[in-house]
C-alpha cells in the first residue's frame, strides 16, 4: 500500500488550519528574525532568493522562486538576503508567510512526526505544487477580491502537498511516516483514522494487519512509539476536540459517535488525555 491513502485519511480528518498572515516584499540586503512561535510557520518564495538559518538546521537553506520552507513547531529562524547570494540592490524578493495550527490540546500524530524544518523545492516538486504556488503569487500581485480566503484555502492545499512530498522523499522516516510506509500498519492506521468510533481491539487491528496480536503490537509500537490502543484513544480525543467545537452536538452524542457508551467515562478519558475537560473546549470556542 502506498503512503498516500493512509496519509490522506489522516489529513482529511485532522482539521489542520493554515492561515496566510503576511505578504512581504524586500529589496537589496535584508534579514528577518523569527523567534520561537506559538504555532507552526511557513514561507513561500514568490520571486527572488533568500537564505534560511536556524539552530534546528545543520546548514543554511538557499531558497529560490517557488520554494517552500516549513517550521511545523515554530522553531526560531532567520530569513535573509546578502551580497554573497549575488543579489543586486535593485533585486526584489517576495515572500508569502503563514501559520500552521494543529488542532486541540492533545498530541497530534502529524505534528509529532514532522521534523523541525523541511523544504519543498519547486524544481523537484510535482506540477500541481508549482501551479498552486504560482496561483498564490498571482492572487497577491493582482489584489484579487476575497484574496485572504483564497490564499488560506490554497495554502491549506499546498501544505497537504508539502506533507505528501516530505513523506515520499524523506530518507529516514520516523513515527507516523515510518508506519505509513509499512503496508500492514498503514492499513490499520487508515481504518482507525476513517472510523474512530469502531469498537477497536488489539485482536481486530491485528487481524486487519494479518499479524498475530503480539507481532502486531510489537511492530506498531516500534514504528509509532506508542501502543496501538493508546493511539486509538489519542486519535479519538483529537476528533472529539473538533466535534466539541460544534455546539449543536452534545457531549453524550460525541461520546457515542466515538465508541463510548458512558458519557462520564468519556469525560474522564478526555481530560486525562488532553489535560482539559470537554466544557473547557466549548468555553474556548465561545470566547474566540
Amino acid at each position: 500500500m502506498p503512503i498516500e491513502p493512509a496519509l490522506e485519511s489522516l489529513l482529511s480528518q485532522s482539521m489542520l488550519r493554515v492561515d496566510v498572515i503576511a505578504e512581504l516584499h524586500r529589496c537589496g540586503s535584508w534579514f528577518l528574525d523569527e523567534p520561537r512561535y506559538h504555532c507552526g510557520l511557513f514561507h513561500l518564495v514568490g520571486v527572488g532568493r533568500c537564505k534560511v538559518e536556524g539552530a534546528v538546521l545543520d546548514q543554511a537553506l538557499e531558497l529560490e522562486t517557488g520554494d517552500l520552507v516549513i517550521f511545523p513547531h515554530g522553531d526560531p529562524h532567520r530569513l535573509s538576503v546578502d551580497g554573497e547570494m549575488g543579489m543586486k540592490l535593485t533585486d526584489q524578493t517576495s515572500l508569502i508567510c503563514g501559520e500552521l495550527h494543529f488542532p486541540g490540546h492533545s498530541q497530534h500524530p502529524l505534528g509529532h512526526a514532522l521534523p523541525a524544518c523541511f523544504a519543498v523545492r519547486a524544481k523537484e516538486a510535482d506540477p500541481t505544487f508549482r501551479q498552486l504556488s504560482t496561483m498564490m503569487v498571482d492572487i497577491v500581485n493582482t489584489g484579487h477580491v476575497g484574496r485572504q480566503v483564497l490564499l488560506n484555502k490554497l495554502a491549506d492545499t499546498l501544505f497537504a502537498l508539502a506533507v505528501c512530498d516530505y513523506a515520499n522523499r524523506a530518507g529516514e522516516r520516523r513515527g507516523l511516516f515510518a508506519a505509513l510506509a509499512d503496508p500492514r500498519i498503514a492499513r490499520v492506521l487508515q481504518a482507525v483514522h476513517e472510523n474512530p468510533g469502531h469498537p477497536w481491539t488489539m485482536q481486530s487491528m491485528a487481524s486487519l494487519a494479518c499479524l498475530s496480536r503480539s507481532a502486531f503490537a510489537e511492530r506498531f509500537t516500534q514504528l509509532m512509539k506508542i501502543p496501538p490502543m493508546q493511539y486509538v484513544t489519542q486519535w479519538r480525543v483529537s476528533i472529539a476536540e473538533q466535534l466539541l467545537r460544534d455546539r449543536q452536538q452534545s457531549v453524550a452524542g460525541i461520546a457515542q459517535q466515538l465508541g463510548y457508551s458512558s458519557e462520564a467515562a468519556f469525560r474522564r478519558l478526555f481530560k486525562r488525555v488532553s489535560g482539559v475537560c470537554p466544557g473547557r473546549v466549548r468555553a474556548d470556542v465561545c470566547a474566540a
